[in-house]
């Protein structure tokens, strides 16, 4: 006789009885985020772009599953039929990600998008973000990616997503317009901590400089504030520390960030990795950052 079905069932029942939620048997003790500029991820292409490879995309995969990350943000990925071709293709490799965010920003071929393993509970995505420009209106090109999800019955994660101006030159000055952007995220972060201090708050993303630079000083807030975020110093299985590399230089930066506040700090396990997979200058000019985040409920 198979008393499985019966035993759950029990569980279930005394889990009711004494006034518990049933997922508290789901409860997740670690879990994995991974932030992923997936590089012109397209199925259509663009007067901009071209549609992503289908080694490129096969490529893409394979890091990503190397990593099996429990939730992942990405920048730069296309239309949502895009997103689509990519959530089956990880499913194809045994990553299931039911819940999914996607922002469309300004910028019309690369965009903001989520997957997850959990729930998300609470959407603030901001697709048009103004500030202004030597008194001329302008929109944040990408928008901010911003989403509650829940983790545990008593443990919600806060994301943001963001992707900052291109080093590509503008009229306006790529670096004036990147600062100007990362101060549209400052000033995000700490309604968001204003409003909610003990937020377990994440903000990850392509900033598109390197840490000395004015535009992720800014993002990073004044160091020991109440508002503050901590960059999470992340290298691969090598030591090396870089996460894109620009062929047009042939320079090799770190300019993908996951950015903490205090509350959440404490709940990182280490600190962050860059993935080492041999497959990454196939699949994109940036690699995959990840951390594990050890969920403490409140």
């Amino acid at each position: 006789m198979n008393l499985l079905p019966w035993l759950s069932a029990v569980l279930l029942l005394l889990l009711s009885l004494a006034g518990l939620p049933a997922r508290a048997a789901d409860s997740y003790s670690e879990i994995t985020f991974g932030a992923y500029n997936l590089e012109n991820y397209t199925l259509s292409g663009s007067e901009r772009t071209r549609p992503k490879s289908q080694p490129a995309r096969d490529a893409i995969s394979k890091v990503v599953a190397g990593v099996r990350p429990d939730i992942l943000g990405v920048c730069e990925i296309g239309e949502e039929a895009a997103l689509a071709d990519l959530k089956q293709r990880l499913a194809d490799l045994g990553l299931d990600f039911p819940y999914r965010e996607y922002v469309p920003g300004p910028d019309p071929d690369r965009r903001l998008a989520l997957l997850s393993r959990f729930p998300i509970v609470r959407r603030k995505s901001l697709s048009k973000i103004p500030f202004e420009l030597n008194g001329r209106p302008e929109l944040v090109r990408r928008g901010f990616l911003d989403v509650s999800i829940q983790v545990n019955p008593g443990y919600t994660l806060r994301l943001v997503g963001v992707h900052l101006k291109s080093k590509l030159p503008s009229p306006a000055g790529e670096d004036l317009i990147r600062r100007c952007e990362a101060d549209q995220l400052r000033l995000l972060v700490e309604r968001i901590l204003s409003e909610e201090p003990r937020a377990n708050l994440l903000v990850y993303g392509d900033l598109n400089d390197t840490r000395e630079q004015p535009a992720i000083r800014q993002a990073l807030g004044p160091w020991g504030g109440a508002f503050s975020l901590q960059d999470l110093a992340a290298e691969d299985p090598q030591g090396q520390r870089w996460t894109h590399y620009r062929q047009f230089t042939g320079v090799y930066s770190r300019i993908d960030y996951l950015l903490v506040n205090r509350a959440l700090r404490p709940e990182i396990s280490g600190s962050a990795q860059i993935s080492g997979a041999p497959e990454w200058k196939r699949a994109s000019d940036h690699r995959l950052v990840y951390t594990r985040i050890l969920p403490q409920d409140r």
